[in-house]
């Protein structure tokens, strides 16, 4: 939930939950029923087997990747397009610029 930007309340509201259910869900570190689970599962975008274990399958891989992109690209579309402005030999002294602050 956190790497979407979501909520426990966010999450009852999609999944049709309450948010006292899901706190004494978690409290109790209780297993989801599989409906529950899949509802859950498709609400935050992962697989099943994902809230269950951890483990993600390589479509679900792929999906949280391609989910991690668009949110960078958001995030720096303004910078992009700006720099997408640029001649090239800016846009490398602007990437030499970052390689020295990352350092």
């Amino acid at each position: 939930m956190e790497f979407l930007g979501k909520n426990k309340t966010y999450l009852a509201s999609k999944c049709g939950f309450s948010l006292a259910n899901i706190n004494l869900g978690k409290k109790r570190n209780s297993v989801p029923s599989a409906d529950t689970a899949v509802k859950i599962a498709q609400v935050l975008g992962v697989s099943v087997e994902y809230l269950v274990n951890g483990a993600e399958g390589a479509a679900s891989k792929a999906k949280a990747e391609e989910e991690k992109q668009l949110m960078l690209y958001r995030k720096y579309s303004k910078l992009i397009s700006k720099c997408e402005k640029l001649p090239s030999e800016q846009v490398n002294f602007l990437s030499q610029i970052a390689d020295r602050l990352e350092k």
